[in-house]
């Protein structure tokens, strides 16, 4: 069987597959429902449907913010709602002016890109935003202003605010708990699978549940936690967790076998998450303040860096917005933002090429068989409250089925949008808008895989090294705070921060090489062994990290001087500064002076892995 027979039966099968429900996500789905159906249901008791449907758009802020704590929901939401009612007025201040539309679409795009995966704001990410522009310049609601369009979206968003937030009034610290218990879980996976096959792939997991978990913890936590709090409890808990995940990494690389009872603790410490006692006094130092996510300005920074992923992705959809809203002009395309929006969609997560795929087959398949439910609606033409049902329903079914099978969910979600698009009025074509909306969304998925292959992901021969050469810098900027025993000051923290991120992006570039073309897949597969060892590496100096902030001073001091001596820094950065300058390998082999022994097994892996690659690299050419 060849490659590309292989990669479409996999695909077909997935889109078939039905994965295991989310614990309660018929509440979120519910919520959706309501904060959709609402909006039509009071614009019907209010004599104009129009403007109900121009709020239920609103209604789409009750799909961002999920599992965030609830003041920085909150924020979120508020500023959500904001930006769907300003990208419609802007939809509609341009409609009718086809060069103007294209261009504040794809800026839309870009923006919207650039900030939703900046700021990690979840799904549906930059998607809804370019929706709300584009659905905005070919609206049938002529009866209304821009102005009051667009307040009448922000009165849907405020409304889903409400909803959304609801849950603070019964629960309030249930976001954070989540968050721990799902660390937990994750930590306990690796200690069930540490030294087998699976170590790898879990230990991952664990360190990026446990990110997640501080984020919700402090970094996305406004206002500072009082003593003896439930976040107090659920950050001392949590740090336990990450203690116990650098101790087992410790023993895991000496190949040591890790004690049972670790596991049964590591669980015990979930079911505390779940239920913090308020007469529960942590044993650990409150004040220590955990890493986090990076600020707000520092990550939007990040995003535009020379080389940096995020940027090729805000590149890619400004390219695929203009190509599509261009040829839909040039043709005269009725509602030719669903060209645009279906680019998008395809786009803004910058996905690799084998998911992007997959996930432009399921839209299409499911956008043609999703035009007989819509079809069905536009056929029976619901009006007032069954108008509001039909879309509360539509709704709810997306949300219970788009984590487990996305080519299904799009049935609905092609009903829902033909729904909210037709403005409640009765079309005189129904055959032929529901025929061109297949056409537009498969053309809008064909022009994303061409710019896709237009603006693709830097060679793995390039990306990969540089990524290997930032890690490795990541970990010699680490250093010089773990030698002078100050691992939680401020820019300690820092530097642990970035060596994590640089850890987590080094992974995702060597899987973006694997799901690409099969010369990207050789490139990784070859540097596959440095990057192993790089990660180790990371991950060991980060577990160090903790060991000492668990000492807290002077003790941690006291055993930085004993793991490194007179020298032992100097000669540590000396090594690393060679490995970096072997990760491309244009340099011979490096000879490294004599190391510490805390982090000398690990890096002299590097060095083994690295002078591979450069051997088999030399060879091939």
């Amino acid at each position: 069987m060849t490659e590309a027979s292989y990669s479409l039966r996999a695909t077909a099968r997935q889109l078939f597959q039905l994965r295991p429900a989310t614990p309660g996500r018929w509440r979120t789905a519910l919520r959706s429902a309501v904060c959709m159906g609402m909006p039509i249901f009071v614009g019907w008791m209010a004599g104009d449907t129009p403007a109900g449907l121009m709020a239920a758009i609103g209604g789409f802020t009750s799909m961002y913010g999920g599992g965030r704590p609830y003041l920085s929901r909150a924020r979120l939401l508020a500023v959500v709602a904001l930006m769907l009612g300003a990208a419609l007025s802007v939809g509609l201040l341009v409609g009718g002016h086809p060069a103007l539309v294209v261009l504040s679409v794809a800026l839309t795009a870009m923006l919207a890109t650039w900030l939703s995966n900046a700021l990690q704001i979840g799904a549906p990410g930059a998607y809804m935003f370019v929706l709300a522009i584009a659905t905005g310049t070919a609206l049938p609601a002529e009866h209304l202003s821009w102005q009051h369009a667009g307040a009448l979206v922000f009165a849907g968003g405020a409304f889903s605010w409400l909803v959304h937030m609801s849950g603070a009034l019964f629960r309030p610290r249930s976001p954070e708990k989540n968050a721990v218990v799902a660390a937990a879980d994750a930590v306990a996976d690796y200690l069930a699978a540490a030294g087998s096959e699976e170590s790898s792939r879990t230990r991952r997991q664990a360190a990026f549940a446990l990110h997640q978990a501080w984020a919700a913890l402090v970094s996305q936590q406004p206002l500072p936690a009082r003593p003896g709090s439930v976040l107090v409890r659920l950050r001392e808990i949590n740090r336990e967790l990450h203690l116990r995940f650098a101790d087992a990494m410790a023993k895991e690389i000496r190949g040591q076998a890790l004690p049972d009872a670790w596991l049964d603790e590591v669980r015990a410490m979930g079911e505390r998450a779940r239920n913090p006692g308020r007469d529960e006094v942590p044993d650990g130092d409150s004040s220590v303040v955990p890493l986090g996510h990076p600020g707000a300005l520092a990550a939007i920074v990040d995003a535009l860096q020379p080389g940096a992923h995020p940027r090729r992705v805000i590149v890619r959809v400004g390219v695929a917005a203009v190509v599509a809203g261009g040829l839909g002009t040039i043709f005269q395309l009725d509602r030719a933002y669903w060209v645009v929006a279906a680019a998008v969609l395809m786009l803004h997560q910058g996905l690799d090429w084998q998911r992007m795929f997959q996930r432009s087959i399921e839209r299409t398949v499911g956008t043609w068989v999703g035009l007989l439910v819509a079809g069905l609606v536009v056929v029976l033409h619901p009006q007032g409250p069954w108008l509001a049902l039909t879309v509360a329903a539509l709704q709810f079914t997306i949300q219970m089925l788009v984590w487990r099978n996305y080519a299904i969910a799009v049935v609905f979600i092609t009903g829902l949008a033909m729904t909210i698009a037709s403005g409640g009025q009765a079309l005189d074509d129904p055959a032929g808008y529901l025929i061109a909306r297949g056409v537009d969304t498969l053309a809008g998925c064909v022009i994303a895989l061409l710019v896709y292959r237009l603006v693709p992901p830097r060679a793995a021969r390039a990306a990969l090294p540089d990524q290997l050469a930032i890690t490795l810098r990541a970990v010699a900027a680490t250093v010089p705070f773990i030698a002078a025993g100050e691992v939680t000051t401020p820019a300690a923290k820092d530097a642990r921060r970035h060596l994590l991120r640089s850890t987590f992006t080094l992974k995702e570039t060597y899987d973006m090489a694997v799901a690409s073309s099969r010369r990207q897949r050789l490139s990784a597969d070859r540097a596959w062994p440095a990057i192993a060892a790089t990660e180790r590496l990371a991950y060991r100096t980060l577990s160090v990290c903790w060991s000492l902030q668990r000492l807290g001073k002077p003790a941690s001091l006291q055993s930085a001087q004993s793991m490194f001596g007179a020298t032992g820094e100097h000669d540590l950065q000396s090594a690393l500064e060679l490995l970096v300058a072997a990760t491309h390998g244009n340099e011979p082999c490096p000879v490294l002076p004599p190391l510490p022994a805390v982090l000398e097994a690990e890096v002299l892996d590097v060095r083994e892995c690295l002078c591979g690659e450069a051997t088999v690299t030399a060879n091939a050419g």
